[in-house]
């Protein structure tokens, strides 16, 4: 089985993450050396959780590394089926909704709240950050957020 950093378009998708990620914040997600495929991996086994969503009226996760499916508990397959909103309890669901307006409208967002695992685990996210993702012709195709800290609420 071919594990989803080897595909092609996540190897692609990967660059936009990267390369979206840098046009908005001025910052590296990673060490960007090796080649396109090499980026891949490195991105998906990086030390923190990343995700990302399209752009459909109810976004669905079409990327989500290592941390993030460990932390949602989900296979990949399943990860990317999900919509992004199942990530959050509906009392913070207005809360995320301005959040990622903010962000689109901003071009990235620092972020901290609480989200959810598929098995009902509650989580608190600190020092996030969520950016839009755009294409070669700077066109919107998604959002996607980054964090490394986040602890578990009992």
């Amino acid at each position: 089985m071919e594990f989803p950093w080897q595909q092609e378009k996540i190897i692609l998708h990967s660059q936009c993450l990267i390369q979206s990620f840098q046009h908005w914040t001025g910052k590296q997600l990673i060490d960007v050396n090796g080649s396109p495929r090499e980026i891949s991996q490195a991105l998906f086994y990086a030390p923190f959780v990343l995700l990302s969503h399209g752009t459909e009226a109810d976004p669905i996760f079409n990327y989500g590394n290592h941390q993030a499916l460990a932390l949602w508990e989900l296979s990949w397959d399943d990860f990317i089926k999900m919509p992004s909103r199942k990530t959050a309890e509906e009392i913070v669901q207005q809360e995320r909704d301005r959040l990622l307006a903010a962000a689109a409208t901003q071009g990235f967002s620092y972020f901290s709240g609480v989200r959810v695992t598929s098995t009902g685990k509650r989580f608190h996210i600190q020092d996030g950050i969520l950016w839009n993702l755009i294409d070669e012709q700077n066109q919107y195709c998604g959002q996607a957020a980054v964090y490394s800290q986040c602890t578990f609420i009992t």
